[in-house]
This record gives C-alpha cells, structure tokens and sequence, in this order.
C-alpha cells in the first residue's frame, strides 16, 4: 500500500532534526486506511483542518490489528491519530497503549451516538462490509444472498473474502442457514465456530483473500473474482470515480459497525492529536465525508447536513436497516486473538 508522507526533507529536514526540539521536527501524523476513503478524508478534513490551522499534517495508513498498534505504541512515536477499529480500541484502552479523551473539547458525550462513545475513542464513521458484485456481470441473476456466494456451482469463480475471522464467520453462517439475528448466539458456541469454519471450508479452494479495503473493487474491475465482501463506501467510490457499476447486495445481510479516533499513549503531541480529532468531528466535517464517500456520521448534528440523494446508501438508515448485524464489541474483544489464531491456522491448511 502506498504511504503518503509530507514530512521535512533536505537539508532543512537535517537541520531541524539535528537541533532537537520538543518533537525534533516531527509533524502530527494521522493514520487511516487508505485508498478511496483516505481520499475522500484527505478532502473533507485533513486539508482543511492545514488551512484553518496553519499546521502540517502528516499522513500514513494501515490495514488494521491488535499486533500492529501495539508494535507502533511501543519506542519512539511515529504515529499520533490512528482510526481503528472497535475491538482495537477496546483492548488498546484496556492495555494503556491509548489514552483517555477529554471529552468536553470533543464537544460533549451527547453530541454523539452512544456507541461512538468510549474513554479512549470517539466514532468517527458508521462503516458496513457488505456483498459485493459487478452488475455488468450478472444483469438476470444476481446474488441476493449469503448462500449465493457459496454457491460456486449457481455462480462459478473466485469470490474474495477479508483475510481473518472477522466477518467471515458472520457471513459464514448466514449462508449456512443462521438468521440475522442468531448469528452471534450461535457464534458463541463451540458448535457455531465450527460450523462458521465448516462452511468456509466447502469453498476454500474457490477464496481469495483480501486485507485492504482498496482490493475488493480492483478484483471485481480485473474479474479475478466474481462476488467479494467489501466497505461499502468502496464501492460506491469505485462507481463514482472509475465508472464502474458495482452492485451491493444489501438485502444479503450486511455486518456494521464504528471506526473511532484514538491517540498513541507514546505520542508526543497528544494535545495538537486532541486538536485534530475535535476538527475532524465537527458535523460539518462529518457530513462533507459522507457526502464524498458514504459512511455515517456519528455526530447526531450531522446528519440533517447529509444530501438526501446520499443517505440511501448509507448503512443503518432506513432503506437497508433491516438487513444491518450490529458488530458484536463484546464478541471480538473477547475472542478476536484466540480466533485470528484459528482462522491463520485454518488457512495454512
């Protein structure tokens, strides 16, 4: 993945790093998740947050994991602002590798949902991973489920599901017959796992596996698969920018869930990382990025902001509601590691 960095170079670069300072030159630096998204941030909120400010911003992004935040939460900091996601921001807290928020330069608790709430993170969007398939391709029959991607004799090829436990054992049993509403009660039992992995079993030689969320359309666009899971805001950025004309299958089932922004216990500018975060939640700046790419605000001011034309496609409003399996937090926090080290030895098989 490409990492864009605007940090000093040159000779000035060597000068100010060799005069030392409080931070030795370094600039605040915020991590996300690239691509598309990233694209559609760097618009609605990191240059404006450089012109309203005057202050440089540093970008990186990453693809996610525990194992990842701890390593850059450890040493000298390199990243400040990092958008995670919610089973990261649970045990980042819990491990002391973030830090507490004050709230009240945030604009208050009550300015947001109450999910998008936590001591060390606040909401930043409302993001789905959803099925996922070129409607160029299956103009008569499309998939319409779950059960459907697992039919690789209704609709032969490759399909693309991310790499890891997550999600896909959701989806997995909802193709094996699970309600929507069922499907964490069963994934709690040593039962539901094994038939999660049972299922995924009957088309592991027909998986591709995908880890940043930039890959799901470029394997639709190249027809190395036929159906994946995806962001949804992927997608719809794919059909606006490349004119492709990709199809979410809503009506499939849809997991959804909270990304927030949380501060590095190890960064040295945690009260210009407090600054941003509080820029970037602004409804304004909320409802901007939703316009571009989207994923639902977690200010409750922002939404009236959002253009109608683009609130159908936002996962959990009133158009899809019905099809949305809230991530389970306390699911993942608990079993997330343990499950990670099923699923990579599930796949090395």
């Amino acid at each position: 993945m490409q990492l864009r960095h605007l940090a000093l170079s040159g000779a000035l670069g060597l000068a100010l790093a060799a005069a030392g300072g409080p931070a030795d030159g370094r600039d605040l630096t915020v991590v996300s998740w690239g691509g598309s998204y990233q694209d559609a941030q760097r618009q609605a909120v990191f240059e404006p947050y450089k012109r309203a400010t005057g202050k440089a911003l540093v970008e990186d992004s990453w693809n996610g994991g525990i194992g990842a935040l701890r390593a850059k939460a450890e040493g000298p900091a390199t990243w400040d602002v990092v958008q995670v996601e919610t089973d990261e921001l649970v045990l980042g807290c819990e491990e002391g590798i973030l830090v507490p928020l004050d709230w009240a330069k945030l604009g208050g608790k009550d300015r947001y949902l109450p999910e998008a709430v936590h001591e060390c993170g606040v909401g930043n969007i409302i993001w789905a991973t959803v099925l996922a398939y070129d409607g160029d391709r299956f103009k008569d029959n499309p998939p319409k489920s779950w059960a459907d991607f697992f039919d690789t004799k209704k609709y032969p090829g490759k399909r693309a599901l991310r790499r890891g436990p997550r999600q896909a054992l959701e989806f997995a049993l909802l193709a094996d017959g699970v309600p929507l509403d069922q499907v964490y009660k069963v994934l709690r039992t040593e039962e539901g796992v094994q038939r999660a992995f049972a299922k995924l079993d009957s088309i592991k030689g027909d998986l591709v596996w995908w880890e940043a969320g930039a890959q799901p359309p470029q394997l639709l666009a190249s027809g190395e698969v036929v159906m994946t899971s995806a962001y949804n805001g992927r997608i719809s950025a794919a059909n606006r920018n490349e004119g492709r004309h990709f199809r979410i299958a809503w009506e499939a089932g849809y997991v959804y869930q909270i990304d927030s922004w949380v501060i590095l216990a190890n960064s040295d500018k945690k009260e210009e990382a407090l600054d941003f975060i509080a820029f970037a939640s602004q409804p304004q700046q909320q409802a901007k990025l939703a316009e571009l790419i989207p994923y639902g605000p977690t200010r409750v001011d922002a939404a009236e902001l959002i253009p109608e034309a683009v609130r159908n496609d936002i996962p959990g409003t009133p158009g899809n509601r019905a099809y949305g399996l809230f991530f389970d937090r306390d699911f993942w926090v608990d079993q997330v590691e343990k499950l990670t080290e099923r699923f990579n030895a599930w796949a090395a098989q």
